[in-house]
């Protein structure tokens, strides 16, 4: 014969457990970590050392020179200054996603074209 179950009792759903063990485990650390890992990449990584709001620059052409710059100036990159500004320009846009306004994305598009011709690899 089958095991049949009682179904007069209704089953109550496991209770999670509150977060008090998990602030508490915060508490010791000196400097409170960024909440996005990319936030975390883009200020600790050996990427560029980015003049800041260079990617809410109004023209292609300053995104791209800014870029160039920083990534001409910067002690912690590790490949060369184009491929390093390329990639951070990239990154910015991938990880905007789908919240990245349709101007600004053409904008930053056009910056890479800008950034080519910056550096001479049209």
């Amino acid at each position: 014969m089958a095991h049949v179950r009682k179904t007069t009792q209704s089953r109550k759903p496991a209770r999670r457990k509150t977060s008090a063990r998990r602030s508490t485990a915060r508490k010791g650390s000196k400097r409170a970590a960024p909440k996005r890992w990319s936030q975390r990449v883009t200020k600790e990584s050996d990427a560029l050392d980015l003049k800041q709001g260079v990617f809410k620059l109004t023209s292609p052409k300053k995104i791209a020179t800014s870029l160039k710059r920083s990534a001409e100036h910067s002690s912690r990159r590790k490949t060369g200054a184009y491929r390093s500004a390329l990639s951070m320009l990239t990154f910015y846009i991938n990880r905007a996603g789908k919240t990245l306004p349709k101007t600004q994305r053409t904008r930053l598009e056009k910056a890479k074209v800008e950034l080519k011709r910056a550096f001479g690899r049209e």
